[in-house]
């Protein structure tokens, strides 16, 4: 086993699997890999047990249906932890996030509890999205920065986590399971004072397969938001 485990939640993901997995198998350093799948019906688990059969470091848990994407980091967080991981790194499966960043979101966690990537930190990161989708994110981190009143580009998935450092509990706290859990769980460790560190990362737009956030994710994530917020507000969010 390595000191290292990388968490990939898939979901109807066979066109982006291996390419990522070949991209992954270039970057200079070890580690395992944990696949998170709810039920496809594309054939990404055909691939991820043809992958498993190959390689000893990749491991896999394949849930019953479609339980949320932060549900899917949860559990993924529960077992690398059981494992005694040193670093956990989380990512999309999406081929959005580049392999490149990995090493320097690792060697970050030397000055970090926890290191998140940011779009924002540095111009025309979001180069080649288009332009409604682009307003978008930028409102989205805008408007959660704002409410929470912390400036930590939140949302992502793209992570490294010292698990020396960072408690289970405080990972797992947050509530939401769904997209919302991303800022939440950022919101959590924000006020337990954990150190949580940033790199400028260039995101490309996806370009196979589909997203698979819905109109109904965005308005709850609005209205979760505005809970979460009230709740601070008044001083009764609880953070445990």
């Amino acid at each position: 086993m390595n000191d290292v485990i990388i968490i990939l939640p898939t979901l109807n993901e066979k066109e982006n699997i291996v390419i990522l997995f070949e991209k992954l198998s270039k970057v200079n350093i070890s580690f395992d890999l944990l696949f998170i799948d709810d039920n496809s019906n594309d054939g990404t688990q055909e691939l991820i047990k043809d992958l498993v059969k190959k390689n000893q470091n990749i491991n896999y848990i394949f849930r019953p249906r479609k339980m949320g994407i932060g549900s899917a980091h949860k559990d993924g967080l529960i077992w690398a932890y059981k494992k005694n991981y040193k670093i956990v790194i989380t990512m999309d499966a999406d081929g959005t996030h580049d392999c490149k960043y990995i090493k320097h979101l690792i060697e970050k966690l030397k000055n970090f509890d926890i290191v998140v990537t940011n779009r924002f930190l540095e111009k025309n990161l979001l180069e080649g999205w288009p332009l409604f989708r682009v307003f978008l994110t930028k409102l989205r981190h805008f408007t959660i920065s704002l409410l929470l009143s912390m400036s930590y580009d939140s949302s992502g998935a793209f992570r490294s986590i010292n698990c020396q450092k960072v408690k289970l509990t405080d990972l797992i706290s947050a509530k939401n399971d769904s997209y919302s859990y991303f800022w939440e769980s950022i919101f959590i460790l924000y006020k337990k004072k954990y150190r949580i560190g940033e790199i400028p990362v260039e995101l490309p737009y996806r370009k196979l397969g589909s997203s698979k956030m819905t109109i109904k994710d965005i308005l709850f994530s609005i209205y979760y938001l505005m809970i979460v917020f009230v709740k601070k507000i008044l001083g009764k969010y609880n953070f445990n």
